[in-house]
């Protein structure tokens, strides 16, 4: 299968289910922490160039959930010096394939699974399964790392 670089919140939940559905899938995974990897405009636009700029955002960072942080109106610039600053905000896993390079943001499983292939799990039809962007439940809380 693919080699995955899978940048990750240490201790999140919605990352460890992801992790365990990609390597569920046969797919070989290097984590990184997001929170500690030296990011540079440069890289992390690498991720995030494609999509609209609020979706670079973690929409669960408390920042972001307070309202204090407004992803659908900050310009990119203001915004990357944002997620530079502050890495929690970035919107996770973001995931490179070692064998062609590309880049993915989140884990929107459809997506995941067009771009990598998540194989022939038997839990793909469960709401579990369909829903591993970010937390499992509104409730649940991505413990902060150690």
């Amino acid at each position: 299968m693919t080699h995955l670089v899978f940048f990750e919140k240490p201790g999140c939940g919605g990352n460890a289910r992801q992790r365990a559905a990609l390597m569920a899938a046969g797919h070989t995974l290097e984590q990184r922490n997001l929170l500690t990897e030296p990011w540079t405009a440069q890289s992390l636009l690498a991720f995030l160039a494609p999509l609209p700029v609020a979706d670079w955002f973690n929409r669960a960072a408390p920042r972001v959930k307070s309202g204090e942080v407004l992803p659908d109106a900050l310009e990119p610039d203001a915004a990357l010096a944002l997620l530079l600053a502050e890495p929690l905000l970035i919107r996770r896993p973001l995931m490179q394939r070692s064998d062609n390079g590309t880049h993915h943001v989140g884990f929107e499983t459809a997506a995941v699974d067009a771009w990598v292939g998540l194989g022939t799990n038997p839990a793909r039809n469960s709401a579990s399964f369909r829903t591993l962007e970010g937390c499992a439940s509104p409730t649940e809380h991505c413990a902060a790392p150690v």
